[in-house]
């Protein structure tokens, strides 16, 4: 692992991602190594030779100054790397921001597949409608060692659980989604009391790790390689429809509200998870490419 710290010029990154106004990534590169991570074809703009997960960046930033100019605003932690990765155990980067901009009335949503976000609880509460997510694609903790080297899935849940009790919003993410291997019935039914959303998103192959997934599908479970076919070369969405006809069917079933495309209805603690189907929602943002890109050293 190459770690090095590096001094970039801001911390706060304005995006046009549909979840936030501004993207916070405390580090370049990530730990957690997920084969699917769409991030890992963009380290090219990084200059790092090395493998997705070899390699960590620590950033370091001037104090922020208009602090007025958060308020109403809402920041994602984090586009391009895991906020929580256990480096940050360390470095306490995410710490170090989340401290400064704590009383600017700026609004917090952090993914990760992490429980050190843990150590945070007390201070993500005190922002206003503060949220958090965690990846979870799988209850297979075998499968899970094969795509990424976060937490367990059990230790998500469990602190999944503690921030639900804590009165923060939370969201169970179910992503990626791997056609014929993720049982998402079970994922729901382990998380639906311990979270206000649930997100859906289906595996999108696309990059260098494209080839990757694939070759993976090919030597551990040959008998889909039909199914992967159809969907990525042919771009059959069949499996997609049916999918989600029968997780519509579940959802009444189970008395959870289900939509499309809309992150705008939360449950209220206590009420069933709303279960949000994103599976036609595919877009690479290109703003986030000005994370990466070396010259102009506003973030990395």
């Amino acid at each position: 692992m190459t770690i090095k710290d590096i001094e970039v010029k801001t911390i706060m990154t304005k995006t046009n991602l549909p979840v936030s106004d501004f993207a916070v990534n405390p580090y370049v590169g990530c730990f957690h190594a997920c084969k699917y991570c769409y991030a890992s074809f963009m380290k090219r703009f990084t200059n790092h030779p090395e493998p997705w997960g070899e390699f960590i960046d620590v950033k370091n930033w001037p104090a922020i100054k208009d602090r007025g100019q958060f308020r109403g605003k809402e920041a994602f932690f984090s586009s391009v790397t895991d906020p929580y990765q256990p480096h940050e155990a360390k470095y306490q980067r995410t710490r170090a921001i989340l401290e400064q901009l704590q009383g600017t009335g700026i609004k917090l949503s952090i993914s990760t597949k992490s429980d050190l976000i843990l150590r945070d609880l007390d201070l993500i509460k005190s922002f206003p409608e503060a949220r958090v997510s965690w990846s979870i694609n799988t209850l297979d903790e075998a499968f899970r060692k094969e795509m990424d080297r976060g937490t367990s899935i059990e230790r998500r849940l469990e602190a999944m659980r503690h921030f639900y009790e804590a009165g923060v919003q939370t969201t169970c993410f179910i992503s990626p989604i791997f056609p014929g291997l993720t049982d998402v019935q079970a994922i729901i039914k382990r998380a639906k009391g311990i979270c206000n959303l649930v997100w859906l998103e289906n595996l999108n192959l696309r990059g260098d790790y494209r080839a990757r997934i694939l070759d993976w599908i090919h030597q551990n479970h040959p008998e889909l390689d039909q199914l992967y076919h159809d969907i990525y070369a042919k771009k059959d969405r069949s499996y997609w429809s049916e999918l989600d006809a029968d997780l519509r069917q579940f959802c009444t079933n189970e008395g959870l509200p289900y939509l499309r495309n809309d992150d705008t209805v939360r449950s209220k603690h206590g009420e069933p998870p709303v279960v949000v189907n994103y599976f036609y929602h595919e877009q690479i943002v290109k703003s986030a490419l000005k994370e990466f890109l070396p010259k102009t050293r506003t973030c990395c």
